[in-house]
């Protein structure tokens, strides 16, 4: 390549490691760029499959600050959010406000939570089941909060992707832009992450996150296990979310690739389900 052009590139890459790091600490643009994801692609997909109307009843399981609540909200749907983290959902409550929208949000940890005061017509859980230990215990402990017939939306980054590790969320430029080195055992890619100067409270959330990884044969075969029925499932070549991310279009993964076990894990960037219980 020409020097300019690779200089161009360079700098291209510098300023989209830049913008995604200053996306998880700006959480308000966060919070937009979700609710435009959710508004584009979540709320369409999960209407393809059921109605979406002012009575239906929403929850949204590791909401963050409920960006992804919004469009939702938006049609006048009941919706609750719930989290762990408290300053996440003091966020959520502020945010709301500001759009001028009503929601419930709880921070609590979803396993200390036995009831709620209603059931739930759809349960979100969006780029969350890869970070949780307890996959099968999660899937049935959220029965008890669905209505005869509701429906689940879960979508998730498979393991083996490029960054399925969520290493882009590294400090140093370097490492964040180095697909893959997930995959390395635990003990070399702690030493890696070291070495970058990582704080080791961001190598132990990412060494976390590769205990819980989350391939397509896992979540399927936990999903036999807890007897869900699939209703539909879509593999992304191109995460919807990277439109907002990236200014990428969004691309699903070609279905001979996507038939493919182990091998689709590669090249699929978010995956897609809609299950019933």
């Amino acid at each position: 390549l020409h020097p300019r052009v690779r200089r161009q590139r360079q700098m291209c890459i510098r300023d989209r490691t830049k913008r995604m790091q200053q996306r998880h600490e700006n959480r308000k643009t966060y919070f937009q760029e979700l609710a435009t994801t959710s508004e584009l692609h979540f709320l369409p997909y999960i209407h393809r499959f059921t109605s979406v109307t002012p009575q239906s009843r929403i929850l949204e399981i590791g909401c963050g600050e409920g960006g992804n609540l919004v469009p939702f909200a938006r049609l006048s749907c009941r919706v609750t959010g719930i989290d762990l983290s408290e300053n996440r959902i003091r966020q959520a409550r502020q945010f709301f406000q500001e759009e001028g929208l009503p929601a419930t949000f709880i921070a609590s940890d979803i396993f200390q939570i036995t009831q709620l005061e209603e059931a739930f017509d759809i349960i979100l859980i969006h780029d969350v089941i890869e970070h949780i230990s307890e996959k099968y215990r999660l899937l049935e402990h959220i029965k008890r909060f669905l209505t005869p017939g509701g429906l689940l939306f879960i979508s998730f980054p498979p393991w083996q992707m490029p960054f399925g590790g969520h290493q882009q969320i590294c400090r140093n430029r370097c490492v964040s832009r180095l697909p893959f080195i997930h995959l390395l055992p635990a003990g070399a890619y702690g030493n890696l992450l070291h070495r970058f100067g990582e704080s080791q409270a961001r190598i132990e959330e990412l060494l976390d996150i590769q205990e819980c990884r989350t391939s397509i044969e896992l979540f399927e075969k936990l999903l036999s296990t807890s007897r869900y029925r699939v209703l539909h499932k879509q593999f992304w070549f191109i995460n919807p979310h990277y439109e907002q991310k990236f200014h990428l279009k969004p691309r699903k993964l070609p279905r001979l690739i996507g038939s493919i076990p182990h091998l689709r894990n590669f090249f699929c960037t978010s995956c897609f389900y809609l299950i019933q219980s």
